[in-house]
């Protein structure tokens, strides 16, 4: 499904009963709405279950940068009131884990519950100067040049060399990611501080890292959690970055559990 929101042509799916509390997922950065395959069957059970792809990535459209984060989270307003959802509860992992943090902490009437999965609040100049690289990589010689060392990242070694047909659908994903997209939302990952935002959210909150995250592991969570009162936090084991793809099970226990409790306190 399509839907025209803030200027952009943005492709939509929605899963579960119409009358379901409504849950939103948000993919990582040079993904799309598909990585979220393994948790749609369980969760749209009992929730209305709304994906989608992010402006800059999969059948959404792409257009030129600059992409900020009151951008992406307007994206997501919009779609809500598209939709007519008053509130949802929200998941997002990585930079969609971002776009929640703002969301929590600037339109906190929207949200009835977050999961934050695998993301940060800010970044430091040695960050900042790998996504440089990275961007200028794209640049010269596409998003070819960013499957490789992104599925490294992204999947445990053992997991990668067991689940070749994962690692050639991620890395589809990856390689046809506009350029426009990874370059937008790289300069706005460049740009963040949502950290001085984090004491005002009072949503309902779920910290969830993956233990053998390398670009960001469950430090940069904690750090998350501190600051979020009354926040819960938990750690999916034995995974990397998309620990909702390499572990499944695992992340959807946890997730649907912090799901079902924060409907009932409702």
């Amino acid at each position: 499904m399509r839907a025209t929101i803030n200027g952009i042509e943005m492709e939509y799916l929605v899963d579960g009963p119409a009358t379901a509390p409504a849950v939103l997922l948000s993919h990582s950065l040079a993904t799309t709405m598909t990585m979220w395959k393994d948790q749609v069957p369980l969760l749209a059970q009992e929730f209305r279950v709304v994906r989608y792809d992010m402006r800059g990535h999969g059948h959404s459209s792409a257009p030129a940068g600059p992409y900020d984060f009151a951008m992406l989270a307007a994206d997501v307003v919009g779609l809500l009131d598209h939709l007519r959802i008053d509130r949802a509860a929200f998941v997002g992992l990585s930079i969609g884990g971002i776009i929640g943090q703002h969301l929590a902490a600037h339109h906190p009437q929207r949200l009835s519950a977050a999961v934050l999965c695998s993301t940060t609040s800010q970044i430091s100049d040695q960050v900042r100067g790998i996504w440089d690289q990275r961007i200028a990589a794209v640049e010269t010689g596409g998003m070819e040049s960013q499957v490789a060392s992104t599925l490294e990242r992204w999947f445990t070694e053992p997991y990668r060399a067991a689940s070749p047909h994962v690692m050639a659908w991620v890395g589809d994903m990856i390689r046809t990611t506009p350029l426009a997209g990874f370059i937008g939302c790289g300069r706005a990952i460049q740009s963040i501080d949502v950290a001085k935002d984090l004491g005002r959210i009072r949503t309902p909150t779920l910290v969830l890292p993956a233990e053998k995250d390398p670009g960001m592991p469950p430090a940069l969570s904690e750090t998350i959690h501190r600051a979020i009162a009354g926040s819960e936090f938990a750690v999916v084991g034995n995974a990397s970055h998309l620990s909702n793809i390499e572990q499944p099970a695992a992340f959807n226990a946890i997730v649907a559990a912090f799901l079902r409790k924060s409907q009932s306190g409702r």
